[in-house]
């Protein structure tokens, strides 16, 4: 599996700790920015991570902001883009298993690496179920 991370400043330093988190893991990603906690806009680098997977560069992607609310609106915005903003490892099981979320959405401000990282294994590792929830992708898909 191949990852695209990126974050605005606010969620930059929970960036760099899951970047070593999914070294560890073994998880190959790119990380499309920001480089640093100077001020940048979050649509920008929800863009580059949503560009990547429509292109089928890299199978999910995940973002973060300070409350994770901008970077998930900014995702959604994109046709075949599923972002779900969890805050907690069952979100996050939920959103791939049931609604086929593609993007991870975490919140730089509201959560610490622990819990981001317990989130991000959630989300890496659960597939989607299908069945009675395809019907439901479709119709989301119907919407765009």
């Amino acid at each position: 599996m191949r990852v695209a991370i990126g974050s605005d400043h606010a969620g930059f330093r929970l960036k760099e700790s899951l970047k070593e988190y999914l070294e560890d893991m073994g998880v190959d990603f790119v990380d499309v920015g920001t480089d640093s906690e100077e001020s940048v806009d979050y649509p920008d680098y929800a863009k580059k991570v949503c560009e990547l997977l429509k292109r089928g560069e890299v199978d999910r992607g995940i973002l973060i902001c300070g409350t994770g609310l901008g970077m998930s609106m900014a995702a959604n915005k994109c046709r075949g883009v599923r972002a779900a903003l969890c805050l907690f490892p069952e979100m996050a099981r939920l959103a791939r298993s049931h609604n086929n979320a593609n993007v991870l959405v975490l919140a730089g401000r509201l959560m610490g690496a622990e819990l981001a990282k317990w989130t991000l294994k959630a989300f890496l590792e659960t597939e989607f179920e299908g069945g009675r929830h395809e019907r439901r992708i479709k119709k989301l898909e119907g919407i765009e």
